[in-house]
């Protein structure tokens, strides 16, 4: 067993990430029927508006995802025709989000949202997840969410990481933008979604 371990680690291969992916699986197949195999109809969820510019945009913590879980996803999108939009974290500046991303959201008929241990300790995160859920209720965009390696309660009820990471926010943001994102959070983690842990 110890050496089968050790040759996986020499070849490189984080197994516990290509299991998620892999758990990820009916999350690509969906986005596929939906974009790919039933093009000629609007599915009836969307909205028929000319402005969609992006199938789905990806709301996650870069720093936790970006180069594993949400990396691997971008990819698999990507590669079955999904057009996908996933942001430069090197063009992010100050504690706003720019208007060329809340643009981007808005163009998007879906928004897929990684909540990771470190999501809600990033303003920016927060502030994309107040506009995606803007854009639910009057865009009528497809929210899906995606808890890796948190639980939704965790999310909803904003204890552990999450409860932190707002207290820490406390500090520095006004009340109002702090309930706008606890609002978000809890209603985010009331729509059906998927969860990703480490452990088989």
């Amino acid at each position: 067993m110890g050496i089968m371990l050790a040759k996986r680690m020499e070849m490189g291969v984080d197994w516990i990430e290509l299991y998620k992916l892999a758990k990820a699986q009916p999350l690509i197949s969906s986005m596929h029927s939906l974009f790919i195999q039933g093009e000629s109809s609007t599915p009836p969820q969307f909205s028929s508006s000319p402005n969609w510019n992006y199938d789905v945009f990806l709301s996650f913590r870069g720093e936790d995802t970006r180069k594993t879980f949400t990396g691997h996803l971008y990819s698999r999108l990507c590669q079955v025709g999904i057009n996908t939009f996933i942001d430069d974290e090197e063009l992010r500046k100050g504690e706003v989000i720019s208007r060329e991303l809340e643009k981007s959201i808005e163009q998007s008929r879906i928004s897929i949202v990684v909540f990771s241990k470190n999501y809600a300790s990033s303003s920016w995160c927060l502030d994309e997840l107040v506009k995606i859920l803007e854009c639910k209720d009057k865009l009528k965009q497809v929210v899906l969410p995606v808890f890796y390696d948190v639980g939704p309660s965790t999310v909803r009820k904003q204890i552990g990481y999450f409860g932190q990471a707002l207290a820490g926010h406390k500090e520095r943001f006004e009340a109002q933008r702090i309930e706008k994102w606890t609002c978000a959070l809890t209603e985010a983690a009331n729509l059906s979604g998927w969860d990703f842990f480490g452990s088989c």
